[in-house]
């Protein structure tokens, strides 16, 4: 005799759920374990100060959108400080930027390398270089939307670039 759908069904909801609580057990004894972000930054580092960026480049203001979006990954790790006078400071420069056009018609690639050196009472604890790359469209004959597309591009390249920089520092230690 062949068991009914229903039942087939209801062994599968069964088996599925003993399955995810399964993972959730197995998962547990990993060693993975959620923690602050910045964390792992040197002991006795505490609160982090971040200059303005140096801009390398002939492109003007890419200094302030890395500046904004480095100082946006330390509030996100509760390390950003805001008195003046701070002995820890995550120093940045943009090196350089670059564009050109990809296989694809209409698409452009930006590229950008940054340098992150983590500074503690003038004594250089860490130094990462980032750089990455971001596609944009370059619009369809309107200067304008072409560069809203880059100017785009370039504030998810920088946002991502932050990210990567300040998980490379911290993850150092």
């Amino acid at each position: 005799m062949r068991p009914s759908r229903n039942a087939v069904q209801a062994g599968a909801v069964k088996a599925f759920r003993w399955g995810v609580a399964a993972a959730a057990v197995l998962g547990a004894g990993c060693g993975y374990r959620f923690s602050p972000w910045g964390s792992a930054l040197p002991e006795g580092t505490g609160q982090v100060c971040a200059p303005i960026f140096a801009n390398e480049t002939p492109e003007p203001g890419l200094e302030n959108l890395f500046t904004r979006y480095l100082r946006q990954q330390l509030i996100q790790a509760g390390r950003l400080a805001s008195a003046p006078g701070c002995t820890s400071t995550i120093d940045g420069a943009v090196l350089n930027i670059w564009a050109s056009p990809t296989i694809i018609p209409n698409n452009y690639r930006i590229s950008t390398t940054v340098r992150l050196r983590l500074v503690k009472e003038g004594q250089l604890l860490s130094e990462t270089v980032v750089s990455g790359t971001e596609d944009y469209l370059q619009g369809r004959g309107n200067v304008l939307e072409a560069e809203a597309n880059r100017q785009a591009a370039l504030s998810r390249l920088a946002e991502q670039l932050m990210r990567d920089g300040y998980d490379r520092l911290a993850s150092t230690w």
